[in-house]
């Protein structure tokens, strides 16, 4: 009781309050802790055994708390991205593994490839040896057959004769004289160049009566003339001129024998001597017939039968323009084809003129016995009706208004002054000429001067007279560019002149054209032209030409030659094999000595054209018609073939009938480094090119510090004279090629359009074949001619800034074609292009080939030529209707077509590749 008393005392109030509260404060920490320890060791035990025993239900959509699946798991909001992450890189280290061990795979096959193809290399390696081996062999056993079959010959000994040789045989009489025994060859070996010695006139006293003119102009001929010699010991002919005499001052016929007989090398006989006597007007001078001429030659217009000497002597035109050039300005045109007058002649004959240089004691001793029959009369009544029929408007008169000029015996004379009687025959179709009455006079110079004027205005000549001889008669087909008609068909004359066509009228005059500006124009032409007669008769090649010497600039090589997308975009196509040996020339032409002796008449009476030479190097300057090249081969050569196919075979060979052959791009420039460079880059690696001639046009030099690419093949910079676009065209001695890319500097063509242009070229080897086309149109308002450039349905041109040409034409261009056309395109600084076309097509009578069907070819961005300029085209215009003045008609001809590959657009199977591809 008193414990309990005490207790609740000092739980109350006695003192026993803080020992209550300490025992209180035990209990509940030790219950505390107790709790603690039972929730944390008993509760997690029973929690797990619950847990696992509800989860071994068989119903698992029961489980709360048990382990779940993946796809349970994902289907948790914010594993869900997690889970998809895991999955996409599973899969993709699986295809990775797949790809490494399909490389791993491929990588083990390739080595064995590898392998394989090393084989393969060193195999080819020897058979490649072996195979050259076998060429090698091949190459010598070829050179052994061939200096079997073609032995090596020396050259002949030339012969020098004394001045006093005698020993040459004597024919029975000098009128028997013909080459083989009044010509001593011994001095004309083939391999001579046909050296000339012409004697001076002024150091004979028959020098002073010459002409003046005459003598001038010869002199000046000669001084030029490439076969003439100052070496009188080693020439082959002589030539010594003894006419035109002036008649107060002409010596006597005894005086000038003597005179000649005692010249230097004259040798007893004359024999390889070549006496001219050049008639500058109609009156004739005949002084020769009484002269003993001996074995020497006689070349004038005027000839006896009892005179003449077929194969020997040489009939000769007038030279009528003996100190100047023609003016081609004042040649009527040769359209249209009818003039106002179907024909016309004017002349007079008087029977009684004797000429003044002949006796009449020696003339009437020569046509003793029976007259020849005179057909004259009848001809005057026949063409006296014909113009009184007024079918046709001609004009005939025989009596001339004034005083006639002198002519021998039987002969027309002239009537008028020339002038006068050239104004006439433009005006007429035809102009007839009619032979001397007396059949034994076989030539005059009355008659060779209507010749000469009619050929001059393109009047065809009507010949009345089969026996005449006309000017070179033995190396001209007269009967392409004359009608000769016998004089008893004088009452058919007026049906057959109404009879022939238009297109034979025009060739007939066209082919006179040709002949009087080739052979009788200019004293260099008559003297060249009876040079060439001899040098023709003895089989002795042309001289060759002299080529431009290409003065070089020094420049600096060695510029890595970068690659232009654009250029290297040729597809799938193989332009051709790459070139692993040196540059190589086009093959020498060889038929020198053979082409005088086989294609004589085709050479003289043929305009110049590549047709039938195919030169590239030198020909007769002044007769190019008939030159023999020292150069390349022609382009119908039969070597080879080209491999065929469709496909890989056509682009890994050049093919063609010329299977090996190369190129040379001439590029004019003027100042503009940076273009320039560019398009020398452009044709790095462009199979087939032999080399690039530059032809640097301006008088300042390139910059010292300028570096030039290397593209593989040498480039030559040349330095010209002045800046002419005529020096495009120069025949540069350092192309060595027939094929010719005349390129622009800022003319941007692919590798694939240039290869395709080079091939086509290689088939029409007579032809302009190139990239921008243009035509030429008739201006119907104002009557003339004019240059377009429009996209058309046809063209006429392909202008030279992207064309290949054969250099054959570069000669001709630079050496042959009228100087005033060359002058022109100096003047305007345009029109070369056109004018080479102009060229072309009056010689081949066809029309360039165009190919690719781009139009225009600049490079982007370079800057604006002088074709930009707007009297660029106005020049143009001017320049067409000036060379058509010159040429006399319109040369140029439409084509209607470009070129294409033959399977160009063809559906081909996919394992086949086309010949080309353009875009």
């Amino acid at each position: 009781m008193t414990g309990y008393t005490m207790l609740r005392n000092g739980g109350v109030g006695n003192g026993g309050q803080p020992w209550v509260l300490r025992w209180s404060s035990r209990i509940r920490l030790t219950w505390l802790s107790f709790t603690l320890f039972i929730i944390l060791v008993f509760f997690p035990l029973i929690a797990h055994y619950y847990l696992t025993t509800i989860d071994d239900a068989d119903d698992a959509g029961k489980r709360i708390f048990g382990p779940r699946t993946g796809n349970e798991l994902c289907e948790v909001k914010h594993v869900q991205d997690l889970c998809r992450i895991r999955e996409s890189v599973s899969e993709e280290l699986l295809q990775l593994e797949a790809k490494r061990q399909e490389l791993n795979s491929e990588i083990a096959k390739l080595n064995l490839k590898i392998e394989a193809c090393k084989k393969s290399i060193e195999n080819a390696k020897q058979d490649l040896l072996q195979l050259k081996n076998v060429i090698s062999q091949t190459e010598h056993s070829y050179k052994e057959l061939m200096a079997q079959n073609q032995p090596k010959l020396s050259l002949p000994i030339r012969l020098l004769p004394d001045k006093d040789d005698v020993t040459f045989p004597l024919p029975k009489s000098n009128r028997n004289c013909r080459l083989h025994n009044c010509f001593d060859y011994s001095r004309c070996p083939l391999t001579s160049g046909f050296p000339v010695y012409v004697y001076n006139s002024d150091d004979y006293p028959f020098g002073s009566s010459l002409d003046p003119l005459i003598k001038q102009a010869f002199e000046a001929t000669v001084r030029t003339n490439v076969y003439v010699t100052e070496n009188a010991n080693i020439a082959c002919v002589y030539i010594v001129l003894a006419g035109e005499m002036q008649e107060p001052v002409m010596p006597k016929p005894t005086e000038l024998e003597q005179q000649l007989h005692s010249l230097p090398y004259w040798r007893t006989d004359g024999h390889n001597h070549l006496i001219i006597n050049l008639s500058r007007k109609s009156e004739t001078q005949n002084f020769l017939y009484n002269i003993s001429t001996g074995r020497a030659m006689v070349a004038q217009s005027t000839f006896y039968d009892v005179q003449y000497r077929p194969g020997f002597d040489i009939v000769v035109s007038p030279l009528v323009h003996a100190m100047s050039e023609p003016n081609f300005l004042e040649i009527p045109p040769q359209v249209p084809v009818k003039r106002k007058y179907l024909f016309s002649f004017q002349g007079e004959k008087i029977e009684s003129l004797r000429s003044s240089l002949q006796e009449v004691r020696s003339f009437e001793e020569e046509i003793e016995g029976n007259a020849p029959a005179d057909y004259d009369d009848r001809i005057i009544t026949t063409l006296k009706a014909v113009q009184d029929s007024k079918l046709d408007f001609v004009l005939v008169e025989f009596t001339c208004k004034n005083q006639p000029k002198a002519s021998l015996p039987t002969e027309w004379a002239l009537c008028g002054e020339r002038d006068d009687r050239l104004e006439l025959l433009k005006l007429s179709t035809f102009a007839l000429i009619i032979t001397p009455g007396d059949t034994r006079l076989v030539i005059s110079a009355g008659c060779t001067m209507r010749l000469f004027e009619a050929l001059e205005v393109g009047a065809i000549p009507v010949v009345l007279g089969e026996q005449v001889q006309l000017p070179y008669n033995d190396v001209i087909r007269w009967n392409e560019a004359a009608l000769i008609i016998p004089k008893p068909r004088i009452t058919e004359v007026h049906f057959l002149l109404r009879s022939i066509s238009d297109n034979d009228l025009l060739a007939m005059r066209r082919q006179g054209r040709f002949l009087w500006e080739t052979y009788f124009s200019t004293s260099d032409n008559v003297f060249s032209t009876v040079l060439a007669v001899i040098r023709t008769r003895i089989q002795i090649p042309a001289a060759p030409i002299r080529e431009e010497p290409a003065v070089e600039i020094p420049h600096r090589s060695g510029k890595a030659a970068g690659t232009d997308p654009n250029m290297a975009d040729n597809g799938d196509l193989d332009l051709g094999p790459v070139e692993t040996e040196p540059p190589y020339a086009s093959p020498k032409y060889l038929r020198n000595f053979t082409l005088t002796a086989m294609d004589i008449y085709r050479n003289w009476n043929s305009a110049p054209g590549p047709f039938h030479l195919f030169p590239y190097t030198p020909f007769d300057p002044v007769l190019p018609s008939e030159a023999k090249f020292l150069g390349s081969g022609t382009g119908f050569r039969p070597i080879g073939g080209g491999a065929g196919g469709s496909g890989k075979e056509f682009q890994a060979a050049l093919g063609g009938n010329v299977p090996r052959e190369q190129f040379t791009v001439v590029m004019l420039t003027y100042e503009r480094e940076e273009v320039l460079m560019n398009s020398l880059e452009r044709l790095n690696g462009l199979p087939y090119l032999n080399k690039v001639v530059v032809v640097w046009n301006s008088p300042k030099l390139p910059s010292e510090d300028l570096l030039w690419p290397d593209i593989g093949v040498p480039i030559m910079v040349v330095r010209t004279e002045k800046n002419s676009l005529n020096n495009r065209f120069l025949p540069w001695d350092e192309i060595e090629t027939e094929a010719i890319l005349s390129i622009d500097d800022d003319a941007h063509l692919r590798h694939d359009e240039i290869m395709f242009g080079f091939r086509v070229w290689r088939e029409a080897r007579d032809r302009i074949v190139g990239f921008p086309g243009r035509y030429h149109a008739w201006d119907i308002p104002h009557q003339s001619w004019l240059y377009n450039s429009n996209y058309s349905c046809e063209l006429s041109m392909v202008l030279t800034g992207a064309a290949f040409f054969h250099k054959y034409y570069a000669y001709l261009y630079s050496y042959v074609m009228p100087q005033a056309i060359r002058d022109m395109v100096d003047e305007y600084i345009n029109c070369e292009d056109i004018a080479m076309n102009f060229l072309v097509s009056h010689l081949t009578r066809k029309p360039p080939i165009k190919v690719t069907s781009r139009w225009t070819f600049r490079c982007p961005g370079c800057p604006q030529a002088l074709s930009h300029d707007d009297s660029h085209f106005h020049e143009r215009h001017k320049c067409i209707n000036f060379f058509v003045r010159v040429y006399g008609y319109m040369p140029l001809l439409y084509t209607q077509f470009r070129v294409d590959s033959v399977l160009f657009k063809t559906r081909l199977p996919h394992d086949k590749t086309k010949c080309f591809k353009f875009i």
